[in-house]
């Protein structure tokens, strides 16, 4: 019997343990549903259909992806080989050369795992409601054999490209660092992407400018066994080292990237964690400062997550703000749909109008440097300033039955407040901050696991500590556990 393919795509990409799960044989007939359901009605006029794939270190990258090629050349596509490069080097790709893309990683996920990240072209999304779900189909029929392997078209050809030059020179265009003061910097790649990305975009590998830059680096060694810690620092235990090495060396700020190195996160001089709520915002004024000075009203996008402080700014600051769901293809939606100038996430996603509307951890990250390195003060002063609030970071409880455990909550507090606010928007989001003392949470659903992912944010620690506490206890009275730390889809 084939594998039910509902296992490993889900709402927003590919991702199995392999082989058992994501198998060379799977990975062809993905290829194949891609060639079908996005390259080919994509070709226009005289031009071949194309499409571009890149990979990260896991070892089963290379064999992966040559079969998923063969399922696209099968179908008279030609793919375009772009070799190790990190996610946001693969919609780079997809984004100048105008073609549909696939990245094969698993992210942060262990080395047994692998994965696919799907885009249109111009490295626009692939998720459940725009593709990839029809491909779950398409793809399930060719392993079951209700489908026809192939549909007679001549044969694509396979050819291999270097962008990793030209990508670092296009995110060195879009943030200028040459009149910076120098600056000290250390950077946990975690045995992920960002070991390759960094030497070539913040160093001299591809050629480019010295920068006012003192790199120190940590784990750039590319290994998909992940042998120092899992390459996931949204668990602040993989943040550890990274803390102690900024502390170490005197550094002024602490970069650390996940394994496919689209997310970054960033560490004071101290060595405390800098929220992904306060780069939202640091970022996002850059940002809407650069729109005003063009006579444009700038968008921003972050989603439900993200800190009160996030709107509060960036309005302020004249920009419209828009409040999403979580998820990087609804996201990736309304910036395109609002032609946002910048978008964020709580989980150190952060998302460019001049990166094709695509996530990009690095362009963040110059984002970040420019902003310590064009004035005199500490990391630490300046993420002051952007973090007014106090959260609980994202929580997760295992639950025999979200539902039951969300309408637990929902009862209680709408019982004790009576008129409190309450959305939908994604899970349960219940809110006094109109109200005194100033608080709110989102409880929400995980997609793929039996989870409750909660977040809480009020004014101070003693009541951002109470009400966590308050609504942990109503989830877990039927609880089996719990795990913290796990990454949002």
């Amino acid at each position: 019997m084939a594998l039910d393919l509902s296992r490993i795509i889900k709402a927003y990409d590919v991702r199995g343990l392999v082989p058992e799960e994501l198998s060379p044989e799977v990975a062809r007939a993905i290829g194949t549903a891609f060639a079908r359901v996005v390259v080919l009605p994509e070709a226009t006029g005289d031009t071949r259909p194309a499409a571009v794939v890149g990979r990260d270190m896991r070892d089963s990258g290379p064999g992966l992806v040559d079969a998923f090629a063969a399922g696209l050349t099968a179908e008279g596509v030609d793919v375009l080989r772009i070799g190790l490069c990190s996610t946001d080097g693969l919609y780079h790709a997809s984004g100048v050369l105008g073609l549909p893309g696939a990245m094969f990683t698993a992210s942060h996920n262990p080395a047994e795992y692998n994965g696919i990240k799907l885009c249109r072209t111009g490295a626009r999304p692939v998720g459940d409601a725009t593709g990839l779900a029809e491909i779950r189909a398409v793809a399930q029929g060719l392993l079951d054999g209700s489908a026809e392997t192939s549909t007679g078209l001549a044969g694509g050809t396979v050819t291999d490209k270097e962008m990793l030059g030209e990508y670092a020179a296009f995110l060195r265009d879009l943030v200028d660092l040459a009149g910076i003061r120098p600056l000290k910097v250390v950077i946990d790649a975690g045995n992920g992407m960002a070991g390759l990305t960094v030497p070539a975009v913040l160093g001299t590998d591809a050629g480019l400018p010295q920068l006012p830059l003192d790199l120190v680096p940590m784990y750039f060694e590319l290994d998909g066994t992940f042998p120092n810690h899992e390459a996931n620092p949204l668990e602040p235990a993989n943040l550890l080292d990274l803390q102690t090495a900024v502390v170490a060396n005197g550094a002024d700020i602490g970069l650390a990237f996940d394994g496919d190195a689209d997310r970054c996160f960033v560490v004071d001089e101290k060595g405390v964690p800098v929220s992904p709520s306060a780069i939202t915002a640091l970022v996002g004024l850059r940002e809407v400062e650069k729109e005003k000075a063009a006579g444009r009203t700038p968008t921003i996008i972050h989603n439900l997550i993200t800190s009160r402080a996030v709107p509060d700014l960036l309005s302020t600051a004249g920009a419209q703000v828009v409040r999403t769901r979580v998820g990087h293809s609804y996201i990736k939606a309304e910036m395109a749909s609002n032609d946002a100038v910048f978008g964020g996430e709580h989980s150190a996603h952060y998302y460019f109008r001049d990166f094709f509307f695509a996530d990009t951890g690095m362009l963040a990250a110059l984002h970040v440097l420019a902003a310590l390195g064009t004035q005199p003060h500490p990391l630490s002063e300046v993420a002051e300033m952007y973090e007014p609030y106090v959260s609980s970071g994202e929580i997760n409880s295992r639950v025999p039955d979200a539902a039951a455990a969300t309408t637990r909550v929902l009862d209680a507090y709408r019982l004790a407040y009576p008129g409190i606010d309450v959305d939908t928007l994604d899970g349960v989001t219940v809110s006094n901050w109109d109200g005194h003392p100033q608080w709110w949470f989102n409880l929400r659903a995980s997609n793929t696991e039996p989870l409750l992912r909660l977040n809480v944010e009020a004014a101070d620690q003693d009541i951002m500590e109470k009400v966590r506490d308050d609504v942990l206890s109503l989830v877990r009275g039927q609880a089996t556990g719990s795990a913290e730390g796990e990454e949002t889809p």
